[in-house]
């Protein structure tokens, strides 16, 4: 049984993003789950074209760059050993450089995709990496399913959730476990402007596990906590720094500040990044800054007015309860206490 059994329809392998006859197929996350669409890579280029573009984001650029570097291996199918490897390695440099602030993760994707590509030069190259691809997602979901059984730990029979943009695996997973326990489970989703992924993907995956789910507006989170009786607060990390730090989707540290002063827990969720000792050494994407000045292709301002989008922000340690790890739960400055080890591909937190 694959391990993304019972959870919802764009978290399946397929949906996320999928390799096949010389494509990579990624759903168009711009505008689901309005419309259902994918778009069609016939490049590698053209796959971190479209992890930059936002096509997919959270845990599927990981999944795209591996299906990206099949693609990669299928193009240069026809050439000879280290002409391929040459073709391979710029892929690799490509995807992992797509965007700046998962770098890192990337790398590791890419890196695990050229350890199989080595084994396999030649025409069979592309199916070893596809296949490769696809054990790995298995291995990660499996792994932050492990996350999720130490997460729902914390929640009582009757538990309401608040999130922060897209926690994707954990989210599924998460709800599936709740599910197996009977725990009457209800979730409130900040919308996460400006591209709204706690609206459009987390209360998504929510409704369609058959979990009761509310939408607020990003400046309602302290009024809803204050208010409305929540049992945690949680997020995935795009990176979690081994002093505690939590580098996640902009708006996290707002929420987190809020929670600690209404006494709320903030679960952070993932694998630590052993590559990341310090927060203030990773590097801090900032987008177009038209963006934040429309929505879905609606612009909301005059012209002349500026915007500035920074896609992620640093909460501190001292904001977080706890980091809810595959090996359980750690104090975020007990950390070195969490046991690295070397198959760290796909293992993210997500």
């Amino acid at each position: 049984m694959r391990m993304d059994h019972d959870l919802a329809d764009m978290l399946r392998y397929e949906n996320v993003a999928w390799y096949e006859d010389g494509a990579v197929k990624i759903l168009d996350r711009r505008i689901y789950p309005i419309k259902r669409e994918f778009v069609t890579c016939h490049h590698y280029g053209e796959v971190a074209q479209a992890i930059q573009d936002m096509v997919t984001q959270s845990a599927g650029p990981y999944t795209a760059a591996g299906m990206g570097m099949a693609l990669a291996a299928y193009e240069g199918r026809d050439l000879r050993g280290k002409d391929q490897w040459a073709l391979l390695e710029k892929a690799a440099a490509t995807i992992s450089n797509a965007r700046p602030t998962t770098k890192d993760r990337m790398e590791q994707v890419t890196k695990g995709c050229l350890m199989v590509a080595k084994e396999n030069l030649g025409p069979s190259c592309a199916d070893a990496i596809f296949s490769y691809t696809v054990q790995a997602m298995d291995n990660r979901y499996g792994r932050i399913d492990k996350v999720a059984k130490h997460l729902v730990d914390k929640m009582p029979q009757e538990a309401k959730v608040m999130t922060q943009c897209f926690g994707e695996t954990i989210v599924g997973t998460m709800i599936r476990e709740a599910k197996n326990r009977k725990i009457d489970l209800t979730m409130v989703c900040p919308e996460t402007r400006p591209f709204l992924q706690g609206a459009r993907f987390t209360a998504s995956v929510a409704r369609d596990m058959g979990i009761d789910v509310t939408v607020i507006t990003d400046n309602m989170a302290a009024f809803y906590l204050e208010n409305q009786g929540v049992s945690f607060f949680t997020s995935a990390a795009d990176a979690i720094c081994m002093d505690g730090t939590i580098i996640n989707k902009v708006g996290t540290l707002q929420i987190a500040i809020c929670a600690k002063y209404f006494g709320i827990p903030y679960y952070c969720t993932g694998i630590p990044d052993a590559n990341h000792l310090k927060g203030e050494d990773v590097e801090i994407e900032f987008r177009d800054p038209e963006e934040s000045l429309s929505a879905h292709g609606i612009k909301h301002t005059l012209e002349g007015v500026k915007g500035f989008y920074p896609a992620f922000d640093r909460t501190p340690s001292s904001l977080v309860t706890e980091i809810i790890t595959d090996q359980g739960p750690f104090k975020p400055d007990d950390l070195n206490q969490y046991k690295m080890d070397e198959d760290n591909f796909y293992n993210f937190a997500v």
